[in-house]
């Protein structure tokens, strides 16, 4: 490899080991690390959220499975009508 083209990466490799340091002492960095590490600490209002989120959506489920079942109900009473007439 050319000696210039050594000289002319080490600033730039400087450089970017530099910008990497300052990045994984940073708030952000971290983070990023927990993240990374499965050790995020989730927040407790955030469990809640999530808690009645699901209540929300069995709820839901239980609905739509209730309105699915009289929609058979009616599709039912509709056809045995047309049969009968």
């Amino acid at each position: 490899m050319n000696p210039d083209v050594v000289f002319a990466l080490i600033p730039i490799f400087g450089i970017l080991v530099g910008g990497f340091a300052i990045f994984a002492r940073s708030h952000i960095g971290h983070a990023l690390a927990e993240r990374i590490a499965g050790r995020a600490a989730a927040s407790p209002a955030l469990e809640a959220d999530v808690r009645e989120l699901r209540s929300e959506v069995d709820a839901l489920r239980a609905e739509l499975t209730e309105t699915q079942e009289r929609l058979d109900f009616a599709e039912r009473l509709l056809s045995a009508g047309r049969k009968e007439g």
